[in-house]
C-alpha cells in the first residue's frame, strides 16, 4: 500500500535502477504520476541489479532473463516500493507471483540506430542504415537479435558482443575498441545523445525487441490503489501493441535475448504484428504478419499467439534452441 503523510498527502515510491537511462525513465513516470494527480509526492528508491553489478560476463550466462529486473521487482514485493519502472523489452514474459503489469505509458521510437566511427558515405540507403558501415568493421552490440538481424543483412561484417550502459558503449567506439555501435534510438534520445546517430536501421531489416521503447510499469497485485495510478498513465495504443508482442515471445517460448524481432502497429483501426526469429549466425531466418481489428487485449494478446504459431510452424523453435534464448 502507498505511504500518507500525517496530513493525508499521498507518497508513491518508485524502484528502479540507478543507470543514467533507467533514472530518467523513473523520472518520466514520476511526472506523469504528479500530473495525473496533483499533490501526490513520488520518491525513488535506487536499486542495484545482477545486470548492473557484473558488467564482465555475457548476459546469457548470468541466466539471460531477468537480470536487470529480479531486485528491482523483489523491492516491490517486500514493500520498499509500490511500483517498479522497467524497460519493458527487459522484463520478462513470465510472471512474478504477487505482481501485475500494470501500466504501459506512451511508446518512445522502438528502432535501432547505428553510431558508426568512420561512416561510409553513400548516395543511397541500399542496406536500411547499414550502408553506413566500411566493408568488414567490427560492429559492437550485445543483443543476439542485433547480431543475427545484422550478419544476415551483412555478412562482411565483424559483430562482436559489447557490454556497458549506453555512455560506456560510445566511450569504447570512440576509444576504437569498435567501429561501430548499435544502440536503441530511444535510449540515445532520452539520454539527449541523438545528435551521435549516423543512422535509424530501417525497421523491417533490423526488427526491434519485444517491447523496445517502451516502458512497463509493475505493481503489486494486491494493491488496487497503485494499479489504479498506473492505468491512468498507460497509453491504450502502446499496451495493445505490446501485449500482442510479448504474447508472442511467450508462445515462441523464447526469452528476451533470443534473436527474436518484431514490428507493430494501427492502421485504420487494425493492430498488426510482423514477427522473425534467426539463428544465432544470421543464415535461416523464418517471418510471419498478421493483424486483427484493434480493440480488446484479449485480441492483441491472440494476435500474438497467432502470429509465433506460424512462426513456430516455420521452424522458429529449432533457431531459438539453436540460440539457447528459451525462456526459463
Amino acid at each position: 500500500m502507498t505511504d500518507s503523510e500525517p496530513d493525508g498527502t499521498v507518497v508513491v515510491r518508485i524502484a528502479t535502477r540507478a543507470s543514467r537511462l533507467a533514472l530518467w525513465q523513473a523520472h518520466h513516470v514520476a511526472e506523469l504520476l504528479r500530473l495525473s494527480e496533483p499533490g501526490v509526492i513520488v520518491e525513488l528508491v535506487e536499486v542495484s541489479t545482477e545486470g548492473d553489478r557484473d558488467r564482465v560476463r555475457r548476459l546469457d550466462a548470468m541466466g539471460g532473463t531477468g537480470v536487470f529486473t529480479r531486485e528491482v521487482q523483489q523491492a516491490v514485493l517486500d514493500g520498499e516500493a509500490d511500483l517498479a519502472v522497467h524497460s519493458l523489452k527487459d522484463l520478462p514474459t513470465v510472471a512474478i507471483d504477487g505482481l501485475v503489469l500494470a501500466g504501459v505509458p506512451g511508446r518512445a521510437e522502438s528502432g535501432d540506430a547505428v553510431v558508426v566511427s568512420q561512416p561510409v558515405a553513400s548516395p543511397e540507403a541500399l542496406d536500411g542504415g547499414l550502408e553506413t558501415i566500411g566493408v568488414g568493421a567490427r560492429v559492437g552490440t550485445g543483443s543476439p537479435r542485433r547480431q543475427a538481424q545484422i550478419r544476415h543483412r551483412r555478412p562482411d561484417l565483424e559483430v562482436a558482443g559489447i557490454r556497458g550502459n549506453v555512455e560506456t558503449r560510445l566511450r569504447k567506439l570512440d576509444e576504437g575498441e569498435f567501429d561501430a555501435v548499435v544502440l536503441a534510438v530511444a535510449g540515445l534520445d532520452r539520454l539527449e545523445l541523438s545528435d551521435r546517430i549516423t543512422a535509424v536501421l530501417d525497421p523491417e531489416i533490423v526488427l526491434p525487441a519485444v517491447g523496445q521503447g517502451a516502458l512497463g510499469l509493475e505493481c503489486r497485485d494486491n494493491d488496487p490503489a497503485t494499479i489504479g495510478r498506473l492505468e491512468a498513465i498507460s497509453d491504450p495504443t502502446a499496451r495493445r501493441a505490446t501485449l500482442a508482442e510479448r504474447a508472442m515471445l511467450a508462445r515462441l517460448r523464447a526469452g528476451c535475448h533470443a534473436p527474436v524481432g518484431v514490428r507493430s502497429g494501427e492502421t485504420d483501426g487494425r493492430l498488426w504484428l510482423h514477427g522473425v526469429v534467426l539463428d544465432p549466425g544470421g543464415t535461416q531466418r523464418v517471418e510471419s504478419r498478421s493483424e486483427t481489428e484493434a480493440g480488446t487485449g484479449d485480441a492483441a494478446e491472440s494476435l500474438g499467439v497467432a502470429v509465433a504459431d506460424e512462426l513456430l510452424a516455420a521452424g522458429a523453435a529449432e533457431l531459438i534452441s539453436a540460440d539457447g534464448g528459451t525462456e526459463k
